[in-house]
């Protein structure tokens, strides 16, 4: 049975193309806060034009609108990129995390440190989420850390099996390439949700090691469980 825990997804991130959008996003990243009268000339098109699509621009959170003060008349209008909009620029974290994590492996004095960073990641986790789960029933628990890993964009949902166990898939893996390299990473994050939880928790599948998913069999804490394939 299915629990009603939709997947939810992370905030769509949208790249730069060749779109009237597309270039509007571009001329404010590399020239800054602009005016519609600004875009139009840039673009060569109308500022009404140039206004309906800074309006879908906004809708979507990508834009937001800066009144400047004149001194005469009506303030002017000018817009500029929200944090947001900085999503659809290319980024590179995956890989400055593993050149920094690489550095510290080559070092023997320093390659211990890697596993103690995984370990204080997941203890400032618990910090975070462990008082979501306070007075919570296991159900309301595990839908909670569904709620949790959808934020983080792991694009989670939860089934509950006939014997009552609850089985938590995770489709995306947004530090997979991390992950693959540095087993801790899917250590810590078994440990944390047996902290958060409180019960058995068994990891069955894996993206990190050739599975389609991750996914992870949680059981009441008195029940007798079989030892987990990861």
């Amino acid at each position: 049975m299915k629990l009603d825990t939709n997947i939810v997804q992370a905030p769509e991130t949208r790249s730069v193309d060749g779109s009237t959008r597309g270039r509007i996003v571009l001329l404010l990243k590399t020239k800054g806060r602009l005016s519609a009268a600004q875009l139009a000339a840039e673009l060569d098109l109308t500022e009404m034009a140039i206004r309906r699509h800074i309006y879908a621009l906004e809708r979507e959170g990508s834009v937001q609108i800066i009144s400047i003060k004149q001194p005469m008349g009506r303030p002017l209008h000018t817009y500029e990129l929200t944090a947001l909009a900085n999503e659809r620029f290319p980024k590179n974290y995956s890989m400055l995390a593993l050149d920094l994590l690489g550095e510290l492996a080559e070092d023997p004095i320093t390659a211990g440190l890697i596993t103690t960073m995984f370990e204080g990641r997941q203890q400032k986790l618990l910090e975070r989420y462990g008082p979501r789960m306070i007075g919570k029933s296991l159900e309301q628990k595990v839908t909670e850390l569904a709620s949790i890993q959808n934020a983080g964009g792991y694009m989670a949902e939860v089934e509950q099996e006939g014997d009552g166990d609850y089985i938590l898939h995770e489709y995306n893996c947004p530090i997979a390439q991390v992950a693959g390299h540095y087993q801790q990473a899917c250590s810590c994050e078994l440990s944390l949700f047996q902290a958060l939880l409180q019960t058995n928790v068994e990891r069955t599948e894996c993206l990190a090691k050739g599975g389609s998913k991750c996914s992870y069999r949680i059981s009441e804490p008195n029940k007798r469980t079989a030892n987990s394939l990861y």
